[in-house]
């Protein structure tokens, strides 16, 4: 199983071009299944049938969500199809395997005020500052992934243009517009570098290589620590917040799909949720009968 494993992620890297997080995700989460295999004495993917599928989610419901579950039978059964085009399986055994109702989750999003007060947060009197300062601004001005951000060169933004060339999920590229605080805070940031050229990391640590997608994460916690938030944010939080800002501003969902870089528009789709005031608001100006 453990062969069977690695030549399906390196069909996904080499053949799919998925991202190394696509991959890596794909590895922990198939790693997990081939651990509860050989706890249960099959050694080899010819041996698994329907039955031990659902055995394996059985034992998942007790420690994780349904979210997750739905996630890792994802995994399994793209082993499985992937070996059955092989033609090392004749069938499918997690393709029957029915997977657990999602719970319906708003994201989670910053107010408005509450992203001014992070942007804000990074005193950019010093080089790690200008950094954070740009991080910030740049992924809640762009709604980017982090992978995207973490990716870019230098020569992919467009400081006249007011634009950036990301890679996304399985390579796509695409361009995305960067509002006027990101520039400001990129350009700063920049320029205290010494402009470098086009093919240096845009982004840097403080050892002066590439930043990581990890200490993103570790920079979103520190400032989310000053400005006294009461929920925990990640830097995902920003790129919600980014769509939802944009929905409740009267922006089309298409055009969210392809700022946000979603391959279909059910994803998107679950930024649609509006807050109850909104609602009304709306349903106040719009409705003929909503006033006595």
């Amino acid at each position: 199983m453990k062969e069977a494993i690695e030549q399906f992620c390196s069909y996904l890297e080499n053949e799919r071009n998925a991202s190394p997080h696509t991959v890596s995700a794909y590895r922990s989460d198939l790693g997990q299944f081939a651990v509860f295999l050989a706890g249960q004495g099959n050694g080899a993917p010819e041996e698994v049938d329907h039955l031990v599928v659902r055995r394996y989610l059985a034992q998942l419901h007790k420690e994780l969500t349904k979210s997750s579950i739905g996630r890792k039978l994802s995994a399994v059964r793209a082993l499985f199809r992937y070996l059955l085009r092989e033609g090392r399986l004749d069938k499918n055994p997690a393709e029957l395997v029915g997977a657990p109702k999602k719970e319906k989750r708003v994201p989670f999003h910053l107010n408005i005020d509450q992203v001014t007060s992070l942007v804000s947060a990074p005193e950019a009197t010093s080089g790690l500052a200008l950094r954070d300062r740009a991080v910030l601004e740049t992924l809640y001005s762009c709604g980017i992934r982090v992978s995207e951000l973490t990716g870019m060169q230098v020569g992919d933004l467009d400081l006249d243009g007011a634009t950036a060339r990301v890679l996304g999920k399985g390579g796509k590229e695409r361009m995305v517009p960067v509002g006027s605080y990101a520039l400001e805070a990129l350009a700063a940031y920049l320029e205290e570098r010494g402009n470098p050229e086009g093919s240096a990391p845009l982004i840097l640590n403080a050892r002066g290589g590439r930043l990581t997608r990890r200490s993103v994460g570790r920079i979103v916690d520190a400032h989310m620590l000053l400005i006294a938030s009461m929920r925990k944010a990640s830097p995902h939080t920003l790129r919600h917040s980014f769509a939802t800002h944009l929905l409740e501003g009267g922006a089309d969902l298409r055009a969210i799909q392809e700022l946000l870089g979603h391959a279909s528009l059910s994803t998107t789709q679950k930024y649609t949720h509006v807050s109850i005031d909104r609602l009304m608001e709306v349903y106040d100006k719009a409705h003929p009968k909503a006033r006595g």
